[in-house]
């Protein structure tokens, strides 16, 4: 969509929108010479708060707030709210004009969680799925890619399932599998549990969703808490047990990864842990 046709449509003053990009920066302000704040990942319905100089002020599912270029959306109705929804399961899914992977590239690659709505396919045995894509394509998904019933998880499932993402980048702001930072990534691990955590580290720690948690009672899935004192906390990781923890951070190395609770630089960082209730 051209940057002028972008421009017209939100002059509707239409009140939401979905995102077209397979992850779209939400910044501090109408620039891109701003920090980055979080991100809003392909097909999430977005609020439009106010629109700037090819700019949308948006707010995502999480209440969180950040300015988006008005080329990253499409102003309308909610896309993938009702009828028969994929979620994609896989790190990373493919979306091509047929269903073949052999005769065209992909139409868009989308991250884990991005949300499809299904058209045609899902036939038991089936591989592909047909989807028709915010912008009205048409195209065909994978059926292992996607899930039509994700359930949620226990606490041993989730931290099972949370190694799939070892090794991803640490992105500031990131909320997807192209890179999280480290309070997205405990956010996405609590939607699989069934949890709406907020989306910061610090608002995470005082939720009253949580309680807190002594060191010396940590269970596997209590939420870690790092920073200079409990009111300017930092970072965030999930407990594994047996003084593990995963995390996304820029420690060392600049990826999810496992670390060590007893290891000086993280045991001094220390300040809080948190149980959901």
């Amino acid at each position: 969509m051209s940057g002028l046709v972008a421009i017209a449509l939100f002059a509707a003053a239409l009140p939401s929108a979905v995102v077209l990009q397979p992850v779209a920066n939400m910044y501090s302000r109408p620039s891109l010479d701003a920090d980055v704040v979080s991100q809003a990942i392909y097909g999430a319905n977005v609020g439009l708060l106010e629109q700037k100089d090819g700019w949308a002020h948006i707010r995502t599912g999480d209440d969180y707030t950040g300015w988006t270029p008005l080329t990253a959306l499409l102003p309308g109705k909610p896309y993938a709210s009702s009828g028969k929804v994929a979620e994609v399961q896989s790190l990373f899914a493919h979306i091509y004009r047929e269903a073949s992977v052999t005769k065209h590239a992909p139409l868009i690659t989308i991250p884990f969680e991005s949300k499809l709505e299904v058209v045609g396919g899902g036939e038991a045995e089936a591989r592909w799925l047909q989807v028709r894509l915010p912008d009205d394509r048409a195209g065909w998904v994978q059926a292992g890619d996607v899930s039509l019933a994700p359930k949620h998880m226990t606490i041993a499932e989730t931290l099972e399932f949370s190694r799939k993402f070892l090794g991803l980048p640490y992105t500031w702001g990131g909320t997807s599998s192209y890179g999280y930072d480290c309070s997205g990534f405990s956010q996405m691990l609590g939607r699989r549990r069934g949890v709406s955590l907020p989306r910061d580290a610090q608002p995470q720690a005082e939720w009253s969703g949580v309680v807190a948690v002594e060191r010396k009672d940590l269970q596997p899935g209590d939420l870690l808490y790092f920073g200079s004192s409990e009111k300017k906390i930092t970072h965030t990781g999930i407990y594994m047990g047996e003084g593990k923890f995963i995390n996304a951070t820029t420690h060392l190395t600049p990826m999810v990864r496992i670390d060590d609770l007893n290891d000086p630089n993280w045991t001094n960082l220390l300040v809080a842990a948190r149980r959901v209730k």
